[in-house]
């Protein structure tokens, strides 16, 4: 089934991919800019928005952990079609519930959906952008997560313009649940079909034991889990960031709220810039060498921004430790599809892991920061990352005599 593409067909398809990126980034920073509005549209307090939050993270798990058998039933063409029109509907789901009906189980309803398309979309998009990669033949995978950056920051940028314009979270969420549909099928339409993606072939019905072997196996490969460990590091380290560092910039540095929010934005301008940029330097020195040098980089960036006795360090801390963050999960990715034929199956399973950590890290962290302290719970960030740097030769690529098997 997998059959050569043209120039024309390749863009194309690359193109959906950067536009699947994007419009998920867009989704969930949709979410993220309106929660104070639904916060009070739906009478909530912090405690019932601290279970809508984790009801909705579950559910991302969820979905995030069964993409394998919904790529091996649907392929992963179809599968990012019906989970992209799933939060799409999710999203509907939020508006409706909040400023039409003021119903709090619906607004659930919304966030499960939301939750679980975001989460196996996430897995999916990844398969197809490691295989455009790998086409290319040189580093491209940090580009489709710059372009997930880009995403949250429009969507952030436009949820303020329409607070500020004053439109209910209903009218918003309508109109970002139509552009979500929208792009899913015009995305649809350009990603060719790809058995090394588990995409069934028109002529035949899927046989599911077998397809589904295939989506499970990597889970009994050791790579599997050394990526998985490189991932997790350098997730926890993400994750950590965007939940906790303005916190801890505003209330354990003590230089108020809108510092905190300058140091969140150092961090992530700092990851963005390395992802879009950073594809030569992995290609001229290694995934290896580039890993482990910035795992060196989050740790010692991590540890500046804990014992920083002045702001501009804690701002320098910042941007190393978004640096350093940076390409660990993109490159954990390329390395779990260096074997085209079990591409698919790979990038799954160490996405699971990476995903996970990212999405239950942070709740982890702020339950141990109750107890210790958050600058005292970074610390456990530091370890992580220099897990991931000790465990970075697992992303070595494979030689041609190991691609049959990575076990």
């Amino acid at each position: 089934m997998d059959t050569a593409l043209t120039r024309s067909q390749f863009v194309r398809w690359r193109a959906a991919i950067f536009a699947i990126f994007l419009t998920s980034g867009l989704s969930i920073a949709t979410w993220a800019s309106r929660v104070p509005d639904i916060k009070v549209d739906l009478g909530v307090d912090n405690a019932q928005m601290g279970l809508l939050l984790l009801g909705m993270g579950v559910s991302s798990i969820l979905g995030i952990s069964t993409s394998p058998a919904v790529m091996a039933r649907t392929g992963a063409r179809l599968g990012m079609l019906l989970t992209m029109l799933s939060f799409a509907v999710g999203v509907a789901l939020i508006g409706l519930g909040t400023s039409v009906l003021g119903s709090l189980p619906v607004v659930i309803a919304g966030l499960v959906l939301f939750g679980f398309g975001n989460g196996s979309l996430d897995v999916m998009m990844n398969v197809e952008a490691t295989a455009i990669e790998q086409q290319m033949g040189r580093t491209i995978l940090p580009v489709f997560h710059a372009f997930f950056s880009f995403g949250t920051v429009i969507g952030a940028a436009l949820g303020a313009l329409l607070v500020q314009l004053g439109l209910d979270v209903g009218g918003h969420a309508f109109l970002i649940a139509a552009v979500i549909a929208l792009a899913a099928f015009a995305c649809y339409a350009n990603v060719p079909l790809r058995e090394s993606a588990l995409d069934p072939s028109p002529a035949e019905k899927p046989r599911w034991r077998e397809r589904m072997h295939v989506a499970l196996e990597a889970w009994r490969e050791p790579r599997t889990y050394f990526l998985g460990i490189v991932m997790l590091g350098m997730s926890f380290a993400e994750g950590g960031a965007n939940d906790w560092l303005a916190l801890g910039v505003s209330e354990d540095h003590h230089a108020g709220p809108a510092a905190g929010a300058a140091a969140l934005a150092t961090f992530s301008v700092a990851m963005t810039v390395v992802r879009l940029f950073g594809g030569p330097l992995v290609d001229r020195f290694g995934r290896v060498v580039v890993l482990r040098v910035l795992a060196i980089t989050a740790a010692a960036g991590i540890l500046l921004f804990i014992l920083a006795p002045s702001a501009p360090l804690v701002f320098a801390g910042a941007a190393l430790w978004g640096i350093g963050a940076s390409l660990g999960f993109p490159l954990g990715m390329s390395a779990a599809a260096d074997d085209p034929a079990k591409a698919a199956a790979r990038v799954s399973a160490a996405a699971t892991i990476g995903y996970i950590a990212f999405l239950g890290g942070p709740p982890v962290l702020g339950f141990i920061s109750s107890h210790i302290g958050l600058l005292n719970t970074l610390f456990i960030l530091v370890v992580l990352a220099a897990l991931s740097g000790l465990f970075s030769g697992a992303a070595r690529p494979l030689r041609e005599d190991q691609k049959v098997s990575a076990g």
